[in-house]
C-alpha cells in the first residue's frame, strides 16, 4: 500500500514543523520559560505560545483549506466545516515542563471526517519521535511499533494512578501491577505504542489535542485507544471533550472495559 500524493506532502509538512517546534521547545526547557495561568490550576508558558505560533503559520499557511483546532488558540468553528482540521497541542504536559522533568512532547495530527489519519508526538528532550499515517503503520524514530498484548491486568505496567484504579468498582486491588505516571497523556499513549508500558489509563476529561495524534500511533501499533465506555473517539465536534482514555493491546483494552 502506498501513501498517497497529497497525504504524503501533508506527512513531510507535519514531521518537519513538529521537529522545528520541539526545537522551540527545547530551547526554553534550558534556559527557563515564564509560565501563568489561563484558568485557576491551568498554566501556560512562553513556550507553549511559541510552539503554537510556529506550527499554525507552518501548518495553515502551506494548507489554507485545513481547518485549525489547538489548546492555545481561540476556537475558530469554521473548522466544522473543513474535511481536514489540524489538532494541536504545542507542549501537552506543560506542569512537567514547568517542573523541569523530560516528560512533556509536542503534539499534532491531521484528521478528516472526525478521524485521525496523521499523528506525531515529539518529546524533544528524549529525542523520541513517534509518527504515523493512517493504514502504514506507527514508528519511532523510524522503528516499526507493536503493542503488548496478552498480559493479565494484574500483572500489567500501567501508566495510571493506582489510588484511582483500585478504588473503581470492578477493578479491585492489583498489588502485583507496575504502577508509573506521566504527565503528558499523549507521551503515556506513545510509550504504551512502544511497548514500555502495557496499558494507560484515564478517567479524567481530555480534548482533542490530548489524544488525537496519540490515538492513531497507538492504533497503528496494533492497540486499541477508546473511550472508557469503550466507544470510539470522533474529532472536531463543536465540544471538543472526552471523559478519558483507554489505550492497550485489544486483549487488555477488552478486559480493562469489561471491567469499568
Amino acid at each position: 500500500m502506498t501513501v498517497s500524493d497529497d497525504l504524503r506532502g501533508d506527512h513531510e509538512l507535519l514531521m518537519q514543523a513538529v521537529r522545528d517546534g520541539g526545537d522551540i521547545a527545547r530551547s526554553f526547557f534550558k534556559k527557563g520559560a515564564k509560565s501563568w495561568e489561563k484558568n485557576p490550576g491551568d498554566p501556560v508558558t512562553e513556550a507553549d505560545i511559541a510552539v503554537d505560533g510556529l506550527l499554525h503559520e507552518r501548518l495553515c499557511e502551506n494548507r489554507p483549506d485545513y481547518g485549525w483546532l489547538s489548546e492555545e488558540s481561540e476556537d475558530d468553528l469554521s473548522r466544522l466545516d473543513r474535511r481536514r482540521v489540524w489538532i494541536v497541542d504545542p507542549i501537552d504536559g506543560t506542569r512537567a515542563f514547568i517542573a523541569g522533568r523530560e516528560e512533556f512532547t509536542v503534539c499534532a495530527g491531521l484528521v478528516e471526517d472526525g478521524r485521525p489519519i496523521l499523528g506525531a508526538v515529539f518529546n524533544p528532550v528524549t529525542g523520541e519521535f513517534f509518527e504515523a499515517v493512517k493504514g502504514h503503520g506507527a514508528r519511532c524514530n523510524g522503528e516499526l511499533l507493536k503493542v503488548s498484548d496478552g498480559v493479565a491486568l494484574e500483572e500489567a505496567r500501567l501508566l495510571a494512578s493506582q489510588r484511582m484504579l483500585e478504588r473503581h468498582d470492578g477493578i479491585g486491588t492489583l498489588p502485583r501491577a507496575q504502577f508509573s505516571f506521566i504527565n503528558s497523556i499523549a507521551y503515556r499513549m506513545a510509550l504504551v505504542a512502544y511497548d514500555r508500558f502495557d496499558a494507560t489509563i484515564s478517567l479524567a476529561r481530555k480534548s482533542d489535542w490530548d489524544i488525537a495524534a496519540a490515538e492513531l500511533i497507538v492504533t497503528e501499533a496494533g492497540g486499541q485507544a477508546t473511550a472508557p465506555d469503550g466507544s470510539e473517539f470522533l474529532y472536531n465536534t463543536q465540544i471538543a471533550r472526552h471523559d478519558g482514555v483507554i489505550a492497550a493491546g485489544p486483549k487488555l483494552s477488552e478486559d480493562i472495559l469489561s471491567r469499568l
